[in-house]
């Protein structure tokens, strides 16, 4: 299960919204205890795909690595990434699970014509095959 706290998860959505109607992209940060994650921080980060961004995003590898050391400075974990999909439903794609992490939860939050609509959360299994839906309070 993942639990966002209300600041980040604002900050999430409202980033979402500013990118439509491209897909944003961002590193959740805070703390795991068991089964449960906590999502204290949200850092937005830049969609650095070069193509069209309405239909994909990319993470540099630096941003990805500045993301982690900031969480460890602050004394939390890089928990996941999130990234909105505009005018379509929280899936995630084939995209989403090749270019995944097993090791990270990805939120993933529908922007439909500009307005925040539904988020699912998902956790790719080790061998990035599939990605369950993951439980998520936010």
């Amino acid at each position: 299960m993942i639990r966002i706290e209300p600041e980040p998860w604002a900050a999430m959505v409202a980033h979402a919204r500013a990118s439509y109607p491209n897909e944003c992209c961002g590193a959740m940060l805070g703390a795991a205890e068991g089964d449960t994650k906590t999502v204290r921080q949200a850092i937005a980060l830049e969609n650095a795909f070069e193509g069209a961004q309405a239909a994909r995003y990319e993470l540099r590898p630096e941003d990805l690595l500045a993301a982690d050391k900031a969480a460890r400075e602050r004394h939390m974990n890089l928990i996941g990434i999130y990234h909105s999909h505009p005018d379509c439903d929280a899936y995630f794609s084939a995209t989403d699970l090749r270019n995944s992490c097993p090791w990270y939860s990805f939120v993933v939050l529908s922007i439909q014509k500009g307005e925040f609509h539904h988020a699912n959360c998902f956790l790719p299994n080790v061998d990035q095959t599939e990605a369950p839906k993951e439980e998520l309070i936010y």
